[in-house]
């Protein structure tokens, strides 16, 4: 804090011990007052009105500081601010309308005459604390007592400068920390009308603090709702380098990351080097892929920040603006900012109509108010002239009060004092007198959009319910009376009193709403607004819907986008990941930033962004797109497919051949080559033959439960037949049929139909399982011994006379038969699905075609063919 300041805030301190000493005191001494200032003009510029209790009021009027006067010549003071504020003079103005709209009701603080004085915050931190200093200790005067000559009672002590009870400001949070800190020892309630710094409700700290205006916390969440409204997951962020704008980030940054949106960057703007911070907060808007910027700016910072943007044609951005800024008739106003700022969506202070206000602004006149030292200034500015009425000599002392209770006040040194304010505009004409604000629409007159001069409407009549609540109190050393009544009268007014009455305010606004504070806070309600462009040219404000606590309403078809189309603007680090696919993170980088991998066969997601991919239950499988499961498709081995069919018919085949043969026999059997080879077995052969060929067809079709316990055993019974002929069809016939009774169990497991989801894919293999892998491991085995028995017996006659013995034709057959059991084993274990079936299918027809053709083809082509050689003499010849 400058030394200036640091002295000042000493003065005052004690200037406000000497206000609040007891004032019943039979002797006080003698108080000596002086000028404790050398800044003069800053306590008297402003408005005033004199009452029973009078209402402080700090408004930043202007907003820039005048240069600092480095020469070090003298000692250093303020000075009057410069660049008039149109816009924020009508907030003052709304105190005034306020409290002469209370004087005039009778049902409201009767018989009590309120009072305001007014003063210019100049947006800066050292004249908000002096402007409050000078409120609440009656005005910058310092004050001894090393005269101890004794006063009068019935001297009028509260005819010093009346000191205020309660101060409206100051708009900034950061001044308003100050300024509430400061007052806080004494007690002093400080009511804000936009301080929305969501520090300020710590009641521990500011514990005299309260606000018409929501808490940043709210405006934070609910911007954050937008934003997960439209969609918008990649957001970047630009806010003011004060307290306004780093804790409203912080609370942003908080409600979006439990909401998977992430900040791809965030600059702040500080206004000691607002031009190189604009540069390196465009520089990022620029380079970042994120289309939506969030912005906590004061709209002076926000001008600066677009007028970068206009400059490098940056247009393809869309805004989210904080209130500060959202409904700046200045930036709207302006057409350069037509391109860069059309479609912004603000969250905005709630607007609401202020009966009887315009028609008071727009019979403000100079003339009639010559004190109003900014209506002077207001004059010059809109209608470029200098009211004549107004003597800018006097008006510095011309509200003081006529009685000056100080035994010694001496008159102040002219040359060591800097000039009284002078007009900015000092080479203007005279105004005729005929100037009128009726029929001028500017800033200062337009009441469409009244958000912060509400606020300020609000707290004038927080004030006044909580005074009525406090001067509405029974008679002292009455029954009625309460020791610990925290009640006084008007003219006895203690800060600590209104305090504690502001606390328990509550009233209904004109709106029919209840008014009531929560601690510092009051309910969030919010505008939220869109910047529309007109065919004029300009921008201007729409309202598309509001924020009232958690819930937000939005009407999305009256949203005017910065693209000019209808449709929501994309702002996200990646596309969302579409039903089918899941969302992998990359390495590194914020969770909005990633890659869509799609789900794995077997697997599905049915929702966007999706996180994991599912496993499709076990009868089903995914689709081509993976967004669901779908029924498995049933695979065996068909009659209808071309491997079936094709099987099918070389089995039909071989039963035909067979039967052919059969009846070839039967009709050649009283030949001697028939009954020469036993003919009796060679018809059973051939009957086995015809059931090996017929065995086949039973692996082809759906498995059911018969058809899966017939067909090993069939196989097995049906071979062991054709090999032992009469000794094994009796053991496996029983073994077959013996198979299916209760315990059977204990003998041999029995084929069953089985699903196989082992296989990948879409399609359930539906099979025989084996069952009991020993019996069949036994039959297999059976049935190679036997034909091992065959082929070795077969070898051994193979030199006995050719007439009578067919041991060549049955080794042949047996080596053929060996050999395609032999590679079936293999082949069998290793092929998947039915295709098991058709190897076992294969070997059973390639092994009965062996046999048919080995043993019983020579015979055939002999009976057919060289029926000479069919007698019995030549049988017998060797």
């Amino acid at each position: 804090m400058p030394m200036s300041i640091r002295l000042n805030w000493q003065r005052a301190a004690i200037a406000l011990a000497l206000i609040y000493l007891p004032r019943d005191a039979g002797v006080v001494q003698a108080i000596v007052c002086s000028q404790w200032d050398r800044s003069v003009g800053l306590d008297d510029y402003g408005l005033f009105q004199e009452g029973d209790v009078v209402i402080g009021g700090l408004i930043p009027i202007h907003n820039l500081p005048p240069a600092q006067d480095l020469s070090f010549t003298q000692p250093p003071h303020l000075k009057s601010c410069l660049n008039f504020q149109e816009g924020t003079f009508k907030w003052a103005h709304a105190i005034v309308f306020t409290v002469d709209e209370i004087n005039r009701n009778p049902f409201l603080l009767p018989g009590v005459k309120l009072g305001y004085r007014i003063l210019d915050s100049c947006s800066q931190h050292p004249w908000s604390l002096r402007g409050a200093l000078a409120l609440v200790s009656g005005g910058n005067l310092s004050c001894d007592s090393s005269d101890l000559a004794p006063l009068s009672e019935a001297t009028p002590f509260h005819a010093w400068p009346s000191p205020v009870s309660v101060v409206i400001g100051d708009s900034a949070s950061t001044a308003t920390m100050i300024v509430a800190s400061t007052l806080g020892p004494f007690a002093v309630p400080v009511i804000s009308y936009q301080a929305s710094c969501a520090c300020l409700s710590d009641r521990s700290q500011f514990p005299n603090f309260f606000r018409t205006i929501p808490s940043d916390v709210y405006q934070a969440r609910s911007m954050a709702q937008i934003v997960l409204h439209f969609g918008w997951t990649w957001v970047g962020a630009v806010v003011a380098d004060n307290d306004y704008g780093l804790v409203a980030l912080q609370i942003f940054q908080e409600a979006i990351e439990r909401k998977g949106i992430c900040l791809a960057f965030s600059k702040t703007l500080n206004r000691g080097n607002l031009g190189r911070d604009v540069k390196q907060a465009v520089d990022a808007i620029q380079v970042s892929t994120a289309r939506l910027i969030v912005v906590f700016l004061w709209y002076s910072d926000m001008g600066a920040l677009l007028l970068e943007l206009v400059q490098r044609n940056v247009t393809d951005r869309q805004f989210l603006a904080s209130e500060a800024c959202s409904t700046s008739t200045d930036l709207l106003q302006n057409p350069a900012f037509l391109n860069v700022a059309r479609g912004i969506l603000g969250v905005a202070i709630r607007s609401a109509p202020m009966p009887g206000f315009e028609a008071y602004l727009q019979s403000l006149h100079p003339f009639h108010h010559p004190k109003d030292v900014f209506l002077k200034e207001l004059w010059e500015k809109q209608f470029g002239c200098t009211p004549k009425a107004v003597n800018t000599n006097n008006q510095n002392t011309s509200h003081l009060p006529s009685a000056v209770p100080f035994t010694s006040f001496p008159p102040p040194q002219s040359s060591t004092l800097p000039p009284a304010p002078s007009s900015p505009y000092p080479s203007l004409p005279p105004c005729s007198g005929e100037e009128t604000l009726r029929g001028v629409h500017f800033s200062f007159t337009d009441t469409s959009q009244l958000r912060v001069t509400y606020n300020v409407y609000l707290a004038v009549y927080a004030v006044a319910h909580a005074l009525h609540s406090l001067l509405s109190c029974p008679i002292r050393d009455t029954p009625n009376w309460d020791i610990n009544s925290t009640c006084s009268p008007a003219r006895e007014l203690r800060p600590v009193e209104l305090l504690h009455h502001l606390n328990q305010v509550n009233f209904t606004t004109t709106l029919n709403e209840v008014f009531y504070f929560t601690g510092a806070d009051i309910p969030a309600v919010y505008d939220l607004v869109n910047w529309q462009a007109t065919p004029q040219g300009f921008l201007k404000l729409v309202n598309i819907g509001h924020v009232k606590g958690s819930n937000l309403l939005i009407n999305q078809s009256a949203i005017q986008w910065n693209t000019g189309s209808n449709m929501v603007p994309a702002s996200v680090c990646s596309e969302s990941c579409p039903p089918g696919t899941r969302v992998a993170r990359r390495k590194g980088e914020p969770v909005c930033c990633f890659d869509c991998i799609p789900c794995a066969e077997g697997e599905f997601s049915n929702t966007i962004d999706s996180l994991t991919c599912k496993r499709c239950p076990l009868e089903f499988w995914s689709n081509n797109n993976r967004t669901a499961c779908i029924a498995r498709q049933l695979e065996f081995f068909s009659f209808n497919d071309t491997m079936g069919i094709t099987l099918t018919v070389v089995a039909l085949c071989g039963v035909v051949a067979t039967a052919a043969v059969f009846l070839l026999f039967v009709c050649h059997r009283h030949t001697p080559l028939v009954r020469a080879n036993n003919s009796e077995l060679s018809f059973l052969l051939l009957l086995s033959l015809k059931l090996c060929f017929l065995c086949s067809l039973v692996f082809i079709g759906h498995p059911s439960v018969w058809a899966c316990r017939i067909r090993q055993a069939a196989f097995g019974v049906i071979f062991v037949l054709c090999l032992s002929c009469l000794l094994v069809k009796t053991i496996v016939v029983l073994v077959a049929f013996r198979s299916a009774r209760p315990g059977a169990g204990q003998l041999m497991s029995p084929p069953l139909p089985y699903h196989d989801h082992g296989i990948k894919g879409s399609k359930v293999i539906v099979e025989c399982a084996v069952g009991s892998v020993a019996g069949f491991t036994l039959v297999l085995g059976y049935i190679g011994l036997l034909a091992s028995l065959c082929l070795l017996f077969a070898f051994l006659a193979r030199k006995l006379p050719d007439k009578f013995n067919e041991a060549k034709l049955i080794t042949f057959s047996m080596l053929i038969f060996c050999a395609v059991w032999v590679a079936f084993v293999p082949a069998y274990v290793s092929s998947p699905g039915k295709y098991a079936d058709a190897v076992e299918i294969f070997a059973i027809l390639a092994s009965s075609f062996g046999l048919l053709f080995c043993i019983f083809l020579p015979k055939c082509f002999i009976i057919m063919l060289r029926p000479e050689r069919n007698t019995k003499k030549h049988m017998m010849v060797k």
